[in-house]
């Protein structure tokens, strides 16, 4: 049962009306689509690799990751401090919940969070091998809409 049915059948009258209107996470989380936009975000994340939706990391793992953008995952991704300060508070505004263990270091890829194992658990290693995907980071692969925050089953494409 999707999220918005559940409210729909137990929510106070308005409510959900209201988070439909404020294009609150609730109202897409069935769906995967996650409408958080920043131009300067989109532009500078989005020239190397899709603009992860801040919504698949807590707060602190975009902070760690934002700290440290001279050593991003093996490339010096550096950015002034005016830019770099938008950006961070741009994806701590728009971050998820923590769901692991407080004395745990927080996440800091996706493709190793509980949420993005469980939500890929059948996809076999011949298509994680293949040409086409190569490697867990390349969301557009599989989901044609991933630039623009959708990440809904109905639009994903898995190569054979």
């Amino acid at each position: 049962m999707s999220i918005v049915s559940l409210l729909t059948r137990r929510a106070p009258p308005g409510l959900v009306g209201a988070l439909l209107a404020l294009g609150t996470s609730a109202a897409h989380a069935d769906d995967e689509i996650f409408p958080a936009t920043d131009p300067t975000w989109k532009a500078e994340c989005g020239a190397c690799h899709v603009a992860y939706p801040p919504a698949l990391l807590p707060a602190e793992s975009w902070r760690t990751l934002m700290a440290e953008l001279d050593r991003h995952f093996g490339t010096d991704a550096s950015l002034d401090a005016a830019t770099t300060e938008a950006i961070a508070a741009f994806l701590e505004r728009n971050a998820g919940r923590a769901r692991s263990n407080a004395a745990a270091s927080p996440p800091l890829r996706i493709t190793e969070t509980r949420w993005f194992l469980h939500e890929h658990d059948e996809i076999p290693a011949r298509v994680w091998n293949s040409d086409a995907v190569q490697r867990g980071v390349n969301c557009e692969a599989c989901h044609t809409r991933a630039a623009d925050g959708n990440f809904d089953e109905r639009t994903r494409s898995v190569p054979r």
